[in-house]
């Protein structure tokens, strides 16, 4: 591969079939990725610049990415960065990569949080804190508690904060769950992403899910260790009418309505991902 010139248009090729052979996930998209990066520019700009060719420097930078993807290493995580929300967050080794349908969350959370008044939201087992710091940018006046047991996830979560302008007002707690909170805290909104994959299920993940932190995968034997504490904790903190909104595995739907139901929640409900995937769950603080 460094024998001779490469252009922009031959090393997309060539990269591009090497990963499929590999059974890489979106190959191409992989490769553009990859190669803005080293390249520092947008992928647009590479299809502008097809007849470049790169240096030896940047080859060698772009070969080692190969390399370590095919390892598997997620993309993200060799970028460090990911766009969620319109926005871009530092990820690495530390924090899940947050995910697409994790925006919907974010959505479904945004109708409940007033554009034009003060609120309060609690984001539990923040991670990358993509959601905390969403909802603080779209909600000027909000002010948003996350939590987290990872002290490295939180330290990037503070981070994420600080770049995208919300640190003011995104606190960010170390700490299991609800147990960081001062006593007597209340929200208009509690959101979680906790971990939800059954225990046994980890070890049949791919290789680059397999990268990520287990502690923000694991959900034990069922995959509703979490989510139940979750559910029960919440009724604790949430302002009577208040919305609890949660993400979950696409096949435990029923199983989250029926805990959010035992639990005495109002209007449970779960709601489906734009692939028809039921991925949400939601309940409503009974009024006091």
């Amino acid at each position: 591969m460094m024998s001779d010139v490469w252009t922009i248009r031959r090393i997309l090729t060539w990269t591009t079939g090497h990963f499929e052979k590999r059974g890489v996930d979106a190959p191409r998209l992989t490769t553009e990725i990859l190669l803005a990066h080293v390249l520092k520019t947008g992928r647009v700009r590479l299809y502008v610049d097809l007849d470049r060719p790169l240096s030896k420097d940047e080859l060698a930078a772009f070969k080692a990415l190969i390399e370590r993807r095919m390892a598997g290493e997620p993309t993200n995580y060799l970028t460090g960065t990911k766009e969620f929300y319109n926005r871009p967050f530092k990820v690495d080794a530390r924090v899940l990569i947050p995910r697409p349908e994790t925006e919907l969350l974010v959505e479904a959370v945004l109708h409940s949080v007033p554009k034009d008044g003060p609120s309060r939201v609690l984001d539990v087992c923040t991670g990358s804190g993509c959601i905390a710091i969403s909802i603080a940018a779209e909600r000027p006046q909000a002010t948003v508690l996350a939590t987290d047991l990872s002290k490295d996830a939180c330290a990037l979560a503070r981070e994420n904060a600080q770049a995208l302008g919300v640190a003011e007002r995104v606190s960010v707690l170390e700490g299991d769950l609800f147990a960081p909170l001062p006593p007597g805290e209340t929200f208009r909104v509690v959101v979680s992403n906790p971990p939800y994959i059954d225990s046994g299920d980890i070890a049949g993940l791919s290789p680059e899910v397999r990268r990520e932190p287990r502690l923000a995968l694991d959900g034990g034997p069922d995959g509703l260790a979490a989510l139940r504490r979750v559910i029960q904790g919440a009724r604790r903190v949430l302002e009577p009418g208040g919305l609890l909104a949660l993400e979950m595995g696409e096949t435990q739907g029923s199983a989250v309505l029926e805990l959010l139901r035992a639990a005495g929640y109002a209007d449970a409900r779960v709601e489906k991902d734009l692939e028809r995937r039921e991925r949400m769950a939601f309940g409503t603080q009974p009024a006091a």
